[in-house]
C-alpha cells in the first residue's frame, strides 16, 4: 500500500523541530499528521510515564504525547482520553491500516473520498480538488441542502463521492479501501445519564452553578496554555464575556481582547465589548468595518471557505481574525454557549408555537397554511404596510409566508427544520436536486428544547458556526479555541434540568448567573444581536454591481444549476427595499462566487504541501 502524508504546521506548542509532522511514534509503529490541539496532553504524558511506558521523549508537543497514547491504549482508547479539537490521520505500520478521526464536537474539518480508485483525505477540500479536479462532480442534492441551510451538512460535501467525517467519529482504510462504515468513539447522548440529571435536579442552585463555574474555569485554563501569545474575541455578549472573565481571573497579566464594530449603529456591538473590557481590565483592540472593507474581502471568500458557505457573519469573523493575528497567534472564543445552554430565543418560541399548532386538526392547518402562503410575500407586504409603524419592523410578508410554512408541520422536528431553512424544500430552487425529506431527520417531538439544542449541536454548530470560525482564523494563521465546547462542559450542559437553562423565557440562565460573579448585569443585558452585518443594505448599495454580475440570468441559464426565474424574482424583491431577502440571495451569491472560483482550477494541478511516502 502506497501512502503519502503531507502537513503544513501552525506551531502553537513546542515550536522546535521536535514538533514537526509527519511524526513517528517511539517504536516506529505509528505515523501521524494532526490538525488541532490536545489540551490535556500534560496530564496524559504523566499517565503514560506512570504506566511505565518506555517512551524516548524528544520534545514536549501534544502530537508526541498522542502517539505515545496510541502505543499504550490503542487509537480509540487514546481518543477517548483526549480532551481537544482535532482532525487526525494515523498510519499503523503493523496492521497496515490508516485511521482518520475527528474531534467530538467538530471543531476541525476532515474530508475523505475515493476518486478514480484512489483514496484521498485532507483538512481542506481544495487539497483533494487539486489532485483530481476534473473527476469531481457537484452533487445537486447536496446543493439543494446547501441552499436550504446556507451550509453543507456532514457527512456530505459539495462533490459526489467526497464526504466529511462526522464529529466524534473515526474510520479505517486498508489497501482495499474503507474497512466499514465510520463509527462513533463519542456520542453526547451516551453521556447524558438520567442519574446525573436526577442528582442535579435535587441540588440547590448554588451547588449546580458551582459545578458549571468549575468545569468552565478548567476548560478555559487548559485552553489558555500555549507557547505563543494568546488572546480572545470579545463581543460584549454573555458567552465571550464569560470566557474572557475566566481568562482574566486566571492570568497575572492583562488578557488581549479584540472586537469588530460597524458604522451602522443597529449592528454595532463594539461599545458593549469596550465597556466589558474596561471593567475586566483587558488590553482591548477594536476595528470598525465599512462596506468597502467587506467588498474588498468578498472575492477571497470562496478560497477561504473551500466549498459553498453562506453565513454572512463570515465577513466580520474573517476581518476580526486578521486583526487579532497581528497581535496574538491563539484566540479563545465563546462559541457553543447558545446551543449548549439554550441561548437562542427560537427554542422556547418554537416549543410554544408547536404546542399551540399541534392542537389544531391537520385539515384546518393546511387551510391556514394555504391562506398564509398562497399570496406572495410582496402581496402580504401591502397588507402589513397598513399596520401601525411599531409593528411593521417585525411583521412583513416574508414572515407571514414563513408562518404558513410552519403551520404545515406535522411534528416539532419538521417545524424546527423549516424554521432553520432559508429556502424551503418545496421552492425547488436547484435544477435536478432534491432536499432530504422532513421524515429523514431525527425526531425532536419528545425532547422539546433539549431536542432542538441537540439538533443544533449535531448539525448547525459544527457545519455552520464552527466552519465559519475555523476557516476564517486559519486563513490568517490564527488558532481559535472554544472552551465552552470542551466535551465535559457539553455533557454537563445536557444533564442540566431546564430551570438552569431557561427562566422567564430568557436562555443561558446558568451562564448568566456565573457571569454575574465577574461582570455587572447592566453591562450585558440587551437584546440578542448575533455577529451580524448590514448585508441587506450593502447588497442594495456598494455590493450591488458584484451581485448583479453573479446573478445575471444568462449566466444562471448557461450553468444550469439554479432556477434563474426564482432567483431573479427574489433579487428584484430585495432591490425594492420594502423587505430583506439578503439571507436567501446570499446563499445563491456564495455558490455563484464559489463556482466562478473553482472552474479555472479544473485545469490546474499545483500541489502546495510537502509529502512523505510511507512503505
Amino acid at each position: 500500500m502506497g501512502l503519502a502524508l503531507g502537513h503544513r504546521r501552525l506551531a502553537i506548542v513546542d515550536l522546535s523541530v521536535h514538533g514537526h509532522q509527519p511524526m513517528h511514534s517511539s517504536s516506529g509503529r505509528y505515523v501521524i499528521i494532526f490538525n488541532g490541539e490536545i489540551y490535556n496532553f500534560a496530564a496524559l504524558r504523566k499517565d503514560i510515564v506512570s504506566a511505565g511506558s518506555c517512551v524516548d521523549w524528544r520534545g514536549h508537543s501534544d502530537t508526541e504525547v498522542l502517539l505515545a497514547a496510541f502505543e499504550l491504549w490503542g487509537i480509540e482508547g487514546a481518543l477517548q482520553r483526549a480532551v481537544g479539537m482535532f482532525a487526525i490521520a494515523v498510519w499503523d505500520r503493523q496492521t497496515q491500516l490508516l485511521t482518520l478521526a475527528r474531534d467530538r464536537i467538530g471543531e476541525k474539518p476532515l474530508y475523505y473520498g475515493r476518486v478514480n480508485n484512489e483514496f484521498y483525505f485532507a483538512s481542506e477540500l481544495k487539497a483533494i480538488r487539486t489532485q483530481c479536479a476534473q473527476q469531481l462532480e457537484i452533487d445537486r442534492n447536496v446543493l439543494a441542502e446547501y441552499m436550504r441551510f446556507g451550509y453543507i451538512p456532514a457527512p456530505y460535501s459539495i462533490y459526489q463521492n467526497v464526504f466529511k467525517l462526522e464529529p466524534g467519529h473515526l474510520i479505517e482504510v486498508s489497501a482495499q479501501g474503507l474497512t466499514g462504515e465510520s463509527r462513533a468513539f463519542w456520542r453526547l447522548d451516551d453521556h447524558v445519564a438520567s442519574e446525573a440529571r436526577a442528582a442535579l435536579e435535587q441540588s440547590s442552585d448554588d451547588e449546580v452553578l458551582s459545578q458549571v463555574h468549575d468545569r468552565l474555569a478548567t476548560a478555559v485554563g487548559l485552553q489558555s496554555f500555549s507557547d505563543v501569545p494568546v488572546g480572545a474575541f470579545l463581543s460584549g455578549g454573555v458567552d465571550s464575556s464569560l470566557v474572557v472573565s475566566l481568562m482574566q481571573a486566571q492570568s497575572s497579566s492583562r488578557v488581549r481582547t479584540f472586537t469588530i464594530g460597524f458604522e451602522e449603529e443597529a449592528f454595532n456591538e463594539a461599545p458593549y465589548a469596550r465597556d466589558v473590557a474596561v471593567h475586566l481590565g483587558t488590553d482591548h483592540t477594536e476595528m470598525y468595518v465599512k462596506a468597502l472593507d467587506a467588498a474588498a474581502l468578498i472575492p477571497s471568500l470562496p478560497k477561504i471557505y473551500d466549498e459553498p458557505f453562506a453565513d454572512s457573519s463570515q465577513i466580520p469573523t474573517t476581518l476580526v481574525s486578521k486583526l487579532t493575528r497581528e497581535h496574538v497567534t491563539v484566540a479563545l472564543t465563546g462559541d457553543g454557549g447558545d446551543e449548549l445552554f439554550a441561548g437562542y430565543p427560537r427554542y422556547p418560541i418554537t416549543a410554544a408555537l408547536w404546542n399551540k399548532v399541534r392542537k389544531v386538526p391537520m385539515p384546518l392547518r393546511r387551510i391556514a397554511a394555504s391562506v398564509l402562503t398562497m399570496p406572495s410575500a410582496s402581496a402580504w407586504d401591502k397588507v402589513t404596510g397598513m399596520l401601525p409603524d411599531q409593528y411593521q419592523s417585525s411583521v412583513n410578508g416574508r414572515r407571514v409566508n414563513r408562518l404558513g410554512h410552519l403551520m404545515k408541520s406535522r411534528s416539532l422536528g419538521e417545524m424546527y427544520i423549516r424554521l432553520m431553512s432559508h429556502w424551503q424544500p418545496e421552492e425547488n430552487l436547484v435544477i435536478g436536486g432534491r432536499c432530504t425529506g422532513f421524515d429523514d431527520f431525527p425526531t425532536l417531538d419528545n425532547g422539546g428544547i433539549a431536542a432542538m439544542r441537540r439538533w443544533d449541536v449535531n448539525q448547525y454548530l459544527p457545519d455552520d458556526l464552527l466552519v465559519k470560525v475555523d476557516r476564517a482564523t486559519m486563513h490568517s494563521s490564527l488558532e481559535s479555541r472554544a472552551p465552552l465546547l470542551d466535551h465535559r462542559v457539553a455533557e454537563l450542559a445536557f444533564c442540566l434540568p431546564e430551570r438552569f437553562l431557561v427562566r422567564e423565557n430568557v436562555g443561558k440562565w446558568a451562564l448568566r448567573k456565573v457571569l454575574d460573579r465577574y461582570v455587572p448585569r447592566h453591562l450585558i443585558e440587551r437584546p440578542k444581536a448575533g455577529f451580524s452585518i448590514p448585508l441587506g443594505e450593502w447588497l442594495r448599495g456598494p455590493l450591488r454591481e458584484w451581485a448583479e454580475d453573479l446573478l445575471e440570468p444568462s449566466r444562471l441559464a448557461s450553468e444550469g444549476y439554479l432556477d434563474g426565474n426564482k432567483v431573479s424574482k427574489m433579487w428584484n424583491e430585495h432591490l425594492l427595499g420594502k423587505f430583506d431577502r439578503s439571507v436567501n440571495i446570499w446563499n445563491v451569491l456564495m455558490f455563484q462566487a464559489w463556482l466562478r472560483e473553482i472552474q479555472p482550477s479544473r485545469h490546474t494541478m499545483a500541489i502546495g504541501v510537502s509529502k512523505e511516502v510511507i512503505n
